[in-house]
């Protein structure tokens, strides 16, 4: 990733940072324990997962930055039970710990060497990563999710251009999967298309990101298909 392009994502992260602080900051406890628009996953679960998720990326930091080995998490075993605990915990406590993760992760950000950006670690499937991808994998987490939460942030309130990054970085890993949709996507908010498909697909780009990740065509026109698993 060049310098550039990791400068905007450091900056999509800080504000998701902000902004899914702010709407945890206003769920009630029982908010937090009501069904996210996750299945099987609490409002708690969410949060839970965000904490973990930036303990995971401070080890793929500490690995760029000292060349020991770090995984993001020991197994996927490890990582589901460590959510699981992590969303039981009482609310107070549970928001604590979402902040003291977050300023975990702040801090070994800004603890990188401009160098140890360029290293290699591994994102949470496996793939070789250079560790410059980490505030991206933070940022998609942070947006995606805090719309998950269903605290009043909608995919029409993320930032334009993050949405549109967001769409190439999905497409481009359906095409690694031999999975690209047999469509031709119109942004018609922001001048882009994607694709050469036989079915027109057309809407705002946040809603092409939504449909992408979510399987939600609210906002598009078209013979909207559904969409290969995201993740």
């Amino acid at each position: 990733m060049e310098t550039d392009e990791r400068d905007t994502a450091l900056r999509w992260r800080a504000n998701g940072e902000r902004t899914v602080a702010g709407l945890v900051a206003g769920l009630s406890d029982e908010q937090l324990a009501e069904p996210s628009a996750l299945p099987e996953w609490s409002r708690a679960h969410v949060v839970a997962h965000l904490a973990r998720n930036a303990d995971a990326l401070v080890n793929l930091l500490h690995w760029a930055r000292t060349g020991i080995e770090t995984p993001m998490y020991p197994s996927r075993a490890v990582r589901n039970a460590g959510i699981a605990a992590t969303a039981a915990a009482p609310p107070d406590e549970l928001r604590a710990d979402f902040a003291a993760a977050r300023a975990r992760l702040a801090a070994a950000v800004d603890a990188m060497p401009a160098e140890a950006w360029a290293a290699t670690v591994r994102s949470g499937q496996g793939s070789p990563v250079p560790a410059g991808e980490v505030p991206w994998m933070r940022a998609k987490e942070l947006w995606v999710h805090g719309t998950d939460l269903r605290a009043g942030l909608a995919f029409a309130d993320l930032p334009a251009d993050f949405c549109v990054a967001l769409v190439d970085d999905v497409l481009g890993l359906f095409a690694s999967r031999d999975q690209t949709p047999d469509v031709r996507i119109e942004a018609t908010d922001v001048d882009r298309t994607w694709g050469s498909g036989t079915q027109s697909v057309e809407g705002p780009v946040a809603a092409v990101a939504a449909w992408l990740t979510r399987s939600d065509a609210s906002g598009l026109r078209g013979d909207v298909p559904p969409p290969p698993a995201w993740l």
